[in-house]
């Protein structure tokens, strides 16, 4: 169970990454552990998780006595795509079957609806569009941006748009990783390799 202030001192604590590496674990299963209430655990200001060393003994000592249930399979984790080119939605879905067969992609043809998709999926990573149809692509990203929901979400931008056609959104896409559509069977596999792995730290 998580709550929103300490309950202890964050020096005898863990981060979700000491935990899955002493429980040898993904660090996806150890936060649904958290979320199950089967680890204790709360938020630094930061908002990163600091989980409690003792409920990880008191788990750990569970187990060895076989009171607990064997540890969950690994999560998968979940990527948004938000776009309305069934072209392109074909050539992500290609890439990441070829490339990151273990991650689930969700696709979204406009911008409200993938809104309501990220809401309702938390991805880890989000593929958005700069041109959609529905709301703005750029009203998106800063919708995103700004919302608590999203902030373990990483962002990548996707776009047709180059040199001066991409400085009415220059704000919105301040400081995120962008891939140009031409480039996309090439640029997009590093970015989002890193995303997931940025995601999976958080």
């Amino acid at each position: 169970m998580e709550s929103k202030h300490p309950t202890a001192d964050a020096d005898t604590d863990c981060s979700t990454v000491d935990v899955a590496q002493r429980l040898g674990m993904a660090v996806r299963s150890v936060q649904l552990m958290v979320d199950r209430g089967e680890l204790r655990a709360w938020k630094t200001p930061g908002g990163h998780r600091r989980i409690s060393r003792a409920s990880v003994d008191e788990w750990l000592a569970q187990r060895q006595s076989g009171t607990t249930h064997p540890p969950a399979a690994t999560a998968r984790q979940r990527v948004l795509l938000i776009e309305d080119s069934r072209h392109f939605q074909t050539l992500v879905t290609m890439l990441l079957k070829s490339r990151f067969p273990q991650v689930d992609l969700h696709i979204a043809d406009d911008g409200i609806a993938g809104l309501a998709m990220a809401g309702k999926l938390e991805p880890e990573v989000l593929l958005v569009d700069i041109l959609l149809p529905g709301i703005d692509g750029a009203m998106l990203i800063n919708g995103l941006r700004s919302h608590a929901s999203f902030a373990r979400s990483r962002l990548i931008v996707v776009t047709s748009l180059q040199g001066e056609d991409l400085a009415p959104y220059a704000q919105a896409i301040d400081g995120l990783p962008l891939v140009h559509k031409s480039h996309l069977a090439v640029q997009l596999p590093g970015l989002l390799g890193a995303a997931l792995a940025a995601a999976d730290l958080t």
